[in-house]
């Protein structure tokens, strides 16, 4: 039976987070797989009372987000991560539910409420939330925004729901290691390709090779160049080999 185009997007979502060495390229795959649903706002964090705000691109990112400039530096000036209902909600539920359910929610405040008011002037206007809930009553979470007032259903919510989770749990391994770990380090699919680049093999023949899509080898290709600060992966191939990253062909 043909899989749903959205549940083979999510199998190459998994894939590919299989094969990166940082959180900020996690958070890039999760913000493109978000895009299938408008999503095209998240934010990854922490309780309130361990808030650090960062952009997805710092090595020691807690918190990474890629809402409106604007509506960052408000929501970090004015310390509404204290007063969030969104992020009262989380450390409550167990499962993902939409901020309209938080909205008219009985028990939210009127400073919780002028939040979500103040969000939707910036644009974001509805979105779901995704409580992450952990060891030693650790929790973090996964926001997912969109510009219109559109409810995203039920099934949509599921599958941003096993995005979120797989993304969190990818994180969390990376906490575990050093950040001069995480920047020098090419991932086994990372060399994998670059190997066979040094080989002469174009991406199709490598995504034969590796039983992977041409599109999933292009990527791996590209954050091989960045990492190795290279303009073509040839040149990251030459480099690979000098570093001792591959051996000669």
């Amino acid at each position: 039976m043909e899989l749903p185009r959205i549940a083979v997007d999510l199998d190459l979502f998994l894939e590919m987070t299989d094969d990166v060495a940082q959180s900020e390229q996690l958070f890039e795959l999760l913000s493109a797989f978000a895009l299938n649903f408008d999503c095209p706002w998240i934010a990854y964090g922490p309780l309130a009372s361990e808030q650090r705000i960062f952009k997805p691109n710092r090595e020691d990112s807690v918190v990474m987000w890629n809402y409106p400039a604007e509506w960052q530096e408000r929501y970090s000036r004015m310390g509404y991560a204290k007063i969030d209902p969104l992020i009262k909600k989380g450390r409550k539920e167990a499962g993902a539910f939409r901020w309209s359910e938080v909205y008219t929610d009985e028990s939210i405040t009127e400073d919780g409420r002028r939040v979500l008011d103040e969000a939707a002037t910036f644009g974001l206007r509805s979105g779901v939330t995704v409580p992450l809930h952990g060891p030693d009553d650790s929790f973090r979470f996964v926001s997912f925004a969109q510009s219109s007032d559109c409810e995203l259903q039920n099934r949509a919510i599921t599958y941003l729901q096993m995005a979120a989770l797989r993304f969190h749990l990818m994180v969390t391994k990376f906490d575990t290691t050093t950040a001069s770990e995480r920047l020098h380090n090419l991932s086994p699919r990372e060399i994998q390709c670059i190997d066979l680049v040094s080989q002469g093999k174009s991406s199709w023949e490598i995504g034969t090779i590796l039983e992977i899509s041409q599109y999933t080898v292009d990527f791996h290709l590209k954050n091989v160049m960045r990492k190795l600060d290279s303009t073509s992966r040839t040149l990251a191939a030459v480099k690979a080999l000098k570093l001792g990253i591959i051996e000669p062909p």
